[in-house]
C-alpha cells in the first residue's frame, strides 16, 4: 500500500489558518476576460416583466454578463404603469461612462429613454464610446397603453440615436410612428422598414407579433429583406416581449454572432419564452426567461 501524503501542519502560532484558507472562496477572475458582456440602457420595471429586469434575465439566459444604466424608475405591475420617475440625464450619462470606462461592453441595447434630454445624453455617450454594436428598441408605449416616451423625444430619437444603431427593432405601432404610415400587413412592414432605414439605421427589424394571422418579422439591411417566420402563440396579453427580443439580439451580438443569426436565435428564444409565459399577477402575463433555446 502506497504511503499516504502527509497533511500539512498549521503554521506555528496560527491555529486554524489552513482551515480558513480552505473555506475561503476561490476567485474566478481568471475567466473574466472571456465572458461576453452586454449593457442595457433602459427603465426599471418594478413588476419584473419588462425593462432592465427583463433585459438582465435575458442576458443571463444567454450566459452573457449583464450591466445596466437606468434611465427611469417606474411603479409598475401587470395591470399598468402607476408612476414614472425620470432620472437626471447627467446621471444616466454617468452610469454609462462608469460601466464602459472600466468593464466595457461587447453589445449595447437601449430601451425606455423617456425624455429628449435623456435621448441626447445617451446618444452623446454612445458617440463617445463607439465600437460595440447597438440595438435600439424604440420603446414608446407600454403593453397597458401607458406612454413611455415623450412626443418631443421622438424627433430626438430619430435624429440622434437611429444613426448610431446597428439595428432598430420597432413593433407595428412604433414602426407606424417612425415611418409615418399605417402598418397592418407584411407589405406595410417592408415599406416601413425601408423608410426607417432611410432615417439612418443600418438595419431595421420590424416585429410582426401584433399581426392578426402570424408573428412574422422582417429584417431590412438597405438592400435585401430577410423574413423570420413563426406561428402566433395564442394566450393572454403579454408584457415584456419586445424588451426580451431586443435583449436577446444584443446578447447574441455580444457572443460574436452575425446579425441575421442573432435575430434568428433571439426569435426562437422569445417564442419559447412566450409559450412558457407566467401569469404572475392579475393583468398581463410575463415571459418565462429561464426557458427557451439559444
Amino acid at each position: 500500500m502506497a504511503p499516504q501524503t502527509p497533511l500539512r501542519s498549521e503554521p506555528p502560532g496560527k491555529p486554524g489558518a489552513l482551515l480558513d484558507n480552505a473555506r475561503r472562496p476561490r476567485r474566478i477572475l481568471h475567466g473574466s476576460m472571456t465572458v461576453p458582456k452586454a449593457l442595457t440602457i433602459a427603465g426599471s420595471d418594478s413588476g419584473g416583466g419588462a425593462g432592465i429586469q427583463a433585459d438582465l434575465k435575458t442576458f443571463a439566459a444567454f450566459e452573457v454578463f449583464g450591466m445596466s444604466a437606468i434611465t427611469a424608475v417606474t411603479a409598475q405591475n401587470s395591470l399598468g404603469v402607476l408612476g414614472v420617475l425620470d432620472l437626471p440625464p447627467e446621471f444616466v450619462a454617468r452610469q454609462i461612462d462608469a460601466v464602459l470606462d472600466d468593464i466595457g461592453a461587447d453589445a449595447i441595447k437601449t430601451g425606455m429613454l423617456a425624455t429628449p434630454a435623456i435621448v441626447d445624453a445617451v446618444a452623446g455617450r454612445l458617440r463617445a464610446h463607439r465600437g460595440a454594436p447597438v440595438v435600439v428598441d424604440p420603446v414608446m408605449i407600454a403593453t397597458s397603453g401607458d406612454p413611455l416616451l415623450q412626443p418631443a423625444a421622438r424627433e430626438k430619437l430619430v435624429r440622434e440615436l437611429l444613426p448610431l444603431a446597428t439595428v432598430v427593432t420597432p413593433n407595428l405601432h412604433e414602426a407606424a410612428v417612425l415611418a409615418e404610415m399605417a402598418v397592418n400587413s407584411e407589405a406595410d412592414m417592408l415599406e416601413a422598414a425601408r423608410r426607417i432605414g432611410a432615417l439612418g439605421a443600418r438595419h431595421v427589424l420590424v416585429k410582426g407579433g401584433h399581426l392578426k394571422d402570424s408573428a412574422t418579422d422582417v429584417l431590412w439591411d438597405g438592400r435585401a429583406l430577410t423574413r423570420f417566420e413563426a406561428a402566433r402563440v395564442e394566450g393572454p396579453s403579454l408584457h415584456g416581449a419586445g424588451c426580451t427580443y431586443s435583449a436577446a439580439i444584443a446578447a447574441e451580438l455580444a457572443r460574436g454572432r452575425a446579425l441575421t443569426d442573432a435575430v434568428g436565435a433571439a426569435k426562437s428564444y422569445v417564442t419559447a419564452a412566450i409559450r412558457g409565459a407566467i401569469q404572475a399577477g392579475r393583468g398581463a402575463a410575463v415571459l418565462r426567461h429561464a426557458q427557451g433555446s439559444r
